[in-house]
């Protein structure tokens, strides 16, 4: 199937869900990006920041760029002018990055906050203790050139998929909790990004209203490029 086809494939998928496909377009030539855009496709994730800005140097400037990956603070200054919403947001201090340059590019820069939900070392997030004591603090209330809409999650890489299921479940129970008891001006708790090409639909059934498809999408990838 073509990129188009196949973006409206997931679309109407995602639909009956209420879940926003987010095209992970990460290694893909801009000449893919276009055929997804001109499919209506808007929102693009990339998860490597010099590949996120050359992308939207070329694409139209009404694509909204999602970064996904894990995110330096040191790189942050790159995409604050213009990046629609930042998925991965793993620590205080990146938050805080986060915040300092939103404010020099006189903006207010949606995030997500990664949760450490898998039974994996290599994934990046807070612990849930770590998340509720920092939404609490003063320190998260003063920054005001951020707004947190939400959470990211990415589930064990395993084909046990209760094991998935459980792992979103408990995130979506987390979402809710802190959209309960936590009021700040910098917070409303509106998005709940998990899913991928793999596990979407489990994610979809949890609650998620964001899913990151790529090779669904624009087919395998080649990481030597």
């Amino acid at each position: 199937m073509s990129v188009e086809n196949n973006i409206k494939k997931y679309r109407e998928i995602l639909k009956p869900f209420g879940a926003q496909l987010i095209a992970v377009s990460k290694t893909k030539p801009k000449e893919d990006l276009l055929q997804a855009y001109e499919a209506g496709q808007l929102a693009f994730g990339e998860n490597k920041v010099q590949e996120l800005t050359e992308k939207a140097e070329a694409l139209p400037k009404d694509s909204e760029w999602h970064m996904i990956g894990h995110l330096q603070r040191n790189k942050v200054k790159y995409i604050a002018p213009f990046v629609h919403l930042i998925h991965a947001v793993d620590s205080d201090r990146l938050l805080k990055e986060i915040d300092k340059q939103a404010e020099k590019n006189e903006r207010i820069i949606p995030c997500l906050l990664q949760v450490f939900i898998a039974k994996e070392e290599s994934k990046f997030g807070f612990s849930e203790e770590e998340l509720l004591d920092f939404l609490k603090s003063e320190d998260f209330k003063n920054l005001k050139n951020i707004k947190v809409v939400g959470l990211m999650g990415m589930a064990t890489n395993t084909d046990d998929m209760q094991r998935v299921k459980s792992e979103f479940t408990g995130l979506k129970a987390l979402f809710e909790q802190i959209k309960a008891e936590i009021q700040s001006e910098n917070l409303e708790m509106k998005e709940l990004s998990m899913g991928m090409t793999s596990d979407y639909q489990v994610a979809c059934e949890a609650g998620s209203t964001m899913v990151r498809i790529g090779s669904a999408i624009f087919g395998g990838r080649n990481y030597n490029q």
